[in-house]
């Protein structure tokens, strides 16, 4: 995509990044530990933040606690949002939680195990090769539901036919095919194994032990929660979520996500032919400068940004329905982390 620069108030903080953050170096500091954050330099980022119109709202936590919370616009910290695509994310947390249950045998497990009823008269017989591995990653091979295709989609009677009457343009497991569609696929399959809904699942599963409200989201015609968007969370509830991802599946000593699963979920397996990001189980992958960012990215900029070495987590909501999405929101955003967050985790607080 096009390079844009920002403007921020107070620095030229934000920098020109790719969309979808491919990020410019951060500053060159010595690798020593730290602790909190550069006080001068939040300020700078936080007046940078307020200049960006869609920005709703911003918590950084470092080791866990909240070191900054900022509404700059629209709806409080502890009200649930539409998240959009960063659905996706916890739809693959979902999933791992399936798979340490028994509820999937593993990620290899053919999703004709559970969807074969619904695949299309004389069907391609690579709908047999598709695993949940597959619609984790992005790399069923079916023809997408997203970007040009989503209104069909969205209005069709069967969401989940339709996805799997798409045309192959990739073997299973192969590139990247970035699709809504393929992840509710992956909700369907969860409702089949389970015997209940998407919804039912991710509330003993995430709400009860991570202490979170998730509200209903919408369903498809035959009752299927959607997989891969609209999940509405409070930006104080994805600061969880991010924690609990930056401390390998784990939430106040409590095991939620099964052993290796963010690793596994972190290992990068194709890549956006838009961005050139690797994409995971369910999270994007770049670097910043000299160090890890894992993030989840749902439309309009519902960022989730973990980075492990810093043990910094960064939530930000924008508005879910811009009206311009080719304004650079979403790579200023990214620039925001870079020049601001990142740094101001790499020179820490002043000592007392």
């Amino acid at each position: 995509m096009h390079r844009r620069t920002f403007v921020a108030s107070a620095l030229s903080l934000i920098p020109a990044t790719s969309a979808c953050g491919r990020a410019a170096e951060t500053l060159d500091l010595p690798l020593t530990q730290t602790n909190g954050l550069d006080a001068a330099l939040i300020a700078q980022t936080l007046a940078a933040a307020e200049s960006l119109p869609k920005l709703h709202s911003v918590i950084v936590a470092r080791d866990g606690q909240a070191l900054v919370e900022r509404v700059l616009r629209g709806p409080g910290l502890d009200t649930a949002v539409n998240i959009k695509s960063a659905s996706k994310s916890v739809l693959a947390a979902l999933g791992g939680i399936a798979i340490g249950k028994g509820v999937f045998t593993g990620v290899d497990q053919p999703i004709s195990a559970f969807l074969s009823d619904r695949f299309p008269a004389n069907p391609d017989p690579r709908l047999n090769q598709i695993t949940i591995g597959n619609l984790l990653s992005m790399q069923a091979g079916l023809g997408a539901t997203s970007g040009p295709n989503y209104g069909a989609w969205v209005s069709s009677r069967d969401w989940v036919r339709y996805a799997l009457a798409r045309p192959f343009e990739a073997e299973p497991g192969g590139r990247m095919i970035y699709s809504t569609g393929t992840s509710h696929l992956l909700s369907a399959a969860l409702t089949r194994a389970s015997g209940r809904s998407t919804l039912a699942n991710m509330r003993e599963w995430l709400g009860e032990p991570l202490d979170i409200s998730v509200p209903s989201w919408p369903a498809d015609p035959q009752g299927v929660y959607f997989g891969g968007n609209d999940m509405r969370l409070s930006p104080r509830a994805l600061l969880k979520f991010g924690e609990l991802y930056r401390n390998d599946g784990v939430h106040e000593g409590r095991r939620v996500l099964p052993e290796n699963w963010v690793e596994a979920s972190w290992n990068g397996r194709g890549t956006s032919r838009w961005s050139g990001n690797p994409y995971g189980y369910g999270w994007w992958l770049r670097r910043s400068g000299r160090h890890d960012v894992r993030f989840a990215w749902g439309y309009g900029g519902q960022m989730v940004f973990v980075v492990p070495d810093l043990r910094l987590t960064v939530v930000m909501t924008s508005d879910p329905e811009p009206q311009e999405t080719r304004d650079g929101h979403v790579d200023a955003l990214h620039g925001l982390l870079d020049r601001g967050f990142i740094p101001a985790a790499e020179k820490g607080a002043a000592a007392a």
